[in-house]
């Protein structure tokens, strides 16, 4: 594996795109620092300066928070509302795209995807200005927000806050997410694996320095640190290894149909007979049920807060959907389920593809063709399913359960890696990755990253529609980087 990466800057084009990449995170994570216009930066700071000393990781909606603006809103930054309104639109789109005729037919059409693509942009338009106008009266009163908590002790967050300063701010904040969402394109057609899915990995992982700095002051140099936790610090660090092995294996497994194509003799060539293979992926819905159940939980919980707050039956109520409760991992597994056989049923059609099968000659032996083709894929991705739905439900609950394990407190940032939202996404886009990388080094004859056999797993997101970027455009465009980030240290330098 040490030799794959090092034979990764031996190939000129593969180099090319990693240098992109990076390139291109370095700008989105100084993109989430620089504060909004009119924001008094100063009462951010005093404000995360205490918050850092606690180890507070809000609600499960902060969560996301934090997956998807990756700090951005706590900042109040351009980048508020990082990448979710696309998401909001690719989520929305894709769905209306399984249950409207219309859009599906489109979707198969040639030039369809282009306009599904426009559409889903100007989706994204509208999301963003409708979530730009409500992030920008909330910064007018920050003590309403739970995640500012506290913020209103430190001063006034905006001092000159007026209709233009609205007007201002929604303007900027949909611009940043233009400006992610453009991003995210050049990476997918210039970089490596999917933009999006990048950046969201990417301020997943801003979180980690400090997580692990609380971790460490938790198990090692806190006031009351005694043997026993450090020992839980090693166990903590093993089972962190098992469990990302777990998802790895969970993530990849897939059930191969087997299907017999019928032999075509076309002019002097043969064409057929041979057999392939269908995969159905164990978790075909991916992080989709988590997200969608995490969102409905959190809805009630910020309702009850803004319009219910202070009332007793409102406070009880709040505590028992909040994560730690009893209720929320309960009703969390049950829509778990729902959203993994919802997101399968909408999106996996048995019959299209039992009709393409028959359309060019292929059956699966034991069936026959046409419905009882649809009806047997239909059976064997149910099961799938249950499996799949088992497997998201305990990813779900396996945070809280680690956490009383070790004695971290229930919203510690550092257990969010153990599972959820935050732990699939993470190994999702690191396989497509490392997917991309070993299909660039087998095609100049370099070994993968296994001596034995290719990584397996989905291979849809691999494809490149741009080549990469030429030598004098990255000279360009790192020497934009150095500038940024000359500027940002010296500003960092004259606060001090």
């Amino acid at each position: 594996m040490i030799s794959a990466f090092a034979n990764t800057w031996k190939v000129p084009e593969l180099r090319d795109r990693i240098l992109f990449t990076l390139a291109m995170i370095i700008i989105v994570r100084l993109g989430v620092h620089i504060t909004l216009p009119g924001v008094d930066s100063t009462v951010i700071e005093k404000w995360m300066a205490e918050a850092a000393k606690s180890d507070e990781g809000g609600n499960a909606f902060g969560a996301m928070l934090t997956i998807f603006a990756g700090g951005g809103l706590q900042q109040a930054g351009i980048f508020a509302l990082g990448i979710m309104p696309y998401i909001s639109a690719s989520i929305m789109v894709q769905l209306m795209t399984a249950v409207v005729p219309k859009l599906s037919r489109l979707s198969r059409e040639d030039g369809g995807r282009q306009k599904i693509t426009q559409y889903t942009r100007y989706i994204t338009i509208v999301i963003a200005l409708v979530q730009g106008y409500f992030v920008a009266t909330s910064l007018m009163h920050p003590e309403r927000l739970f995640y500012m908590q506290g913020i209103q002790n430190f001063g006034v967050l905006v001092p000159g806050a007026n209709m233009l300063w609205i007007a201002l701010t929604v303007l900027t904040l949909v611009s940043g997410t233009l400006l992610l969402m453009w991003i995210g394109d050049q990476m997918t057609e210039r970089g490596l694996g999917n933009g999006t899915s990048i950046i969201i990995t990417v301020n997943i992982i801003s979180a980690l320095p400090g997580a692990l700095v609380l971790t460490w002051k938790h198990f090692v140099t806190g006031d009351d640190v005694n043997a026993f936790r450090s020992v839980m610090m090693v166990v903590m660090i093993a089972m962190l290894i098992l469990v990302i092995a777990g998802t790895i294996a969970i993530t990849q497994a897939q059930r191969r149909i087997a299907v017999q194509y019928a032999k075509r003799v076309v002019g002097r060539k043969q064409f057929g007979g041979q057999t392939q293979y269908l995969p159905l992926k164990v978790n075909y819905a991916g992080v989709m049920p988590i997200i969608f159940a995490t969102a409905i939980l959190s809805l009630p919980t910020m309702m009850i807060s803004m319009v219910f707050k202070g009332e007793e039956w409102a406070v009880k109520l709040q505590e028992a959907l909040n994560p730690g409760g009893t209720w929320y991992y309960v009703l969390g597994g049950l829509f778990i389920f729902f959203f993994s056989y919802f997101w399968v049923a909408t999106m996996f059609q048995p019959s299209q593809i039992s009709e393409d099968l028959k359309r060019n000659g292929g059956y699966i032996p034991g069936v026959r063709p046409g419905k009882p083709t649809a009806d047997f894929l239909d059976f064997t991705m149910t099961r799938l399913t249950f499996a799949g739905a088992i497997f998201l439900s305990l990813i779900f609950v396996l945070p809280p359960l680690v956490g009383h394990l070790v004695g971290l407190p229930q919203h510690s940032m550092v257990l969010q890696f153990f599972g959820g939202t935050s732990l699939l996404i993470l190994v999702g886009v690191v396989l497509d990755i490392m997917r991309q990388v070993e299909t660039h080094l087998l095609q100049r004859h370099y070994d993968g990253f296994l001596r034995k056999g290719k990584i397996k797993g989905r291979y849809d997101r691999l494809a490149q529609t741009g080549n990469a970027a030429s030598s004098t455009a990255l000279v360009y465009l790192w020497a934009v980087v150095g500038l940024l980030l000359v500027v940002a240290a010296a500003a960092w330098i004259a606060k001090q």
